[in-house]
């Protein structure tokens, strides 16, 4: 999977629509409707037209779709994720009493857990590059790829923007039988609209300011291609001048590999840093732990602020690091690349 290939250095219910509730801080909520009784389709992220006699009701999915689903009430039966549901970005904030948690690492799915929960649907993001959904990746188990032998697959492509990703997730939802107008929704959209507006402003006011996403890790530096990172093509859109890396990996053209002698190639005036691996503390720590780090000067002058690198299925969790990110262009020096 190509989140999380830089970053490795680092009783069952069936789903529930509930009534109109309250939104954690996250944005979720737990409005939805009655689920319909079917035929069922959805067009998958991969093209393909994914059809069932009766709507699913019986749902695994992957961390950050899950969360997608259950901001717009729909609870899914079993889990699975690349790390711990108690530090996973999408899932750390919500409820998963009652949920089967089935992998908490990346690559391993308890299969026969899952086979147990009976689902009737997987949903896990489509990856183009990959040719495949989340936790079905080359690289991953043996084991975990026969998940996709319990039930159909479904999911939204990890495409040009996290705005459609979080509108393909509401779409899924609606065909679940989510009430995707509700009020609570319409206040986290709300809320994103907001957020989106203060980042555009505060990137405008800082029009020279140059941004670079980077992954540093024990025997390189990553520097994310911005044409593979749905976020990072979002901010482009909005005015940052993100920093297109001229020499992407080949093989995996996420992103291009820095050794750490040449870790000054590009001199951002903004770090945007791995947020899965991110620590206030990280900028210092590997200013310790590899003084080349120091050649870069926004790392020296201590500019750098957590990227939500390929995990935002939310337009609440969007609005929030939207947030962040305008408190950081605005705090911003566009001088010191240069």
């Amino acid at each position: 999977m190509r989140a999380w290939r830089p970053v490795l250095v680092l009783a069952a219910l069936s789903v529930v629509l509930a009534g109109c509730g309250s939104a954690d801080s996250s944005g979720t909520t737990t409005a939805a409707s009655a689920t319909p009784s079917g035929p069922w389709s959805f067009t998958d992220g991969s093209g393909k037209v994914v059809k069932a006699d009766k709507t699913p009701t019986r749902i695994i999915a992957h961390a950050g779709e899950a969360a997608a689903l259950m901001s717009f009430g729909i609870k899914p039966v079993g889990i699975y994720a690349d790390e711990s549901v108690k530090t996973d970005a999408n899932l750390k904030d919500l409820d998963l009493t009652g949920i089967e948690i089935l992998g908490q690492e990346w690559g391993k799915i308890d299969v026969e857990k899952a086979a147990a929960l009976r689902p009737d649907l997987i949903v896990g993001d489509w990856w183009p590059v990959e040719k495949a959904h989340s936790g079905l990746e080359e690289g991953v188990d043996e084991k975990s790829k026969k998940l996709a032998e319990l039930a159909p697959v479904v999911g939204v492509s990890q495409g040009k923007s996290i705005v459609d990703l979080a509108k393909g997730y509401e779409d899924l939802a609606r065909s679940l039988g989510a009430d995707v107008d509700a009020p609570q929704i319409a206040a986290n959209k709300k809320r994103f609209e907001e957020a989106l507006a203060g980042f555009k402003e505060a990137v405008a006011a800082k029009s020279g300011l140059t941004v670079a996403a980077m992954s540093p890790a024990d025997d390189k530096v990553y520097v994310a291609n911005p044409e593979y990172a749905p976020e990072l093509l979002d901010f482009q859109r909005w005015g940052m001048k993100v920093i297109n890396p001229d020499s992407p990996d080949p093989g995996f053209p996420y992103w291009e590999n820095l050794s750490w002698e040449n870790v000054d190639k590009y001199q951002p005036d903004l770090i945007l840093f791995d947020g899965r691996s991110f620590k206030p503390t990280s900028n210092a720590d590997w200013g310790k732990k590899q003084p080349t780090w120091f050649k870069i000067k926004a790392a020296k002058a201590g500019a750098v602020a957590s990227w939500p690198a390929y995990w935002l299925h939310t337009y609440g969790h969007f609005a929030t690091e939207l947030d962040k990110l305008t408190a950081a262009v605005k705090a911003a020096d566009p001088n010191v690349g240069d």
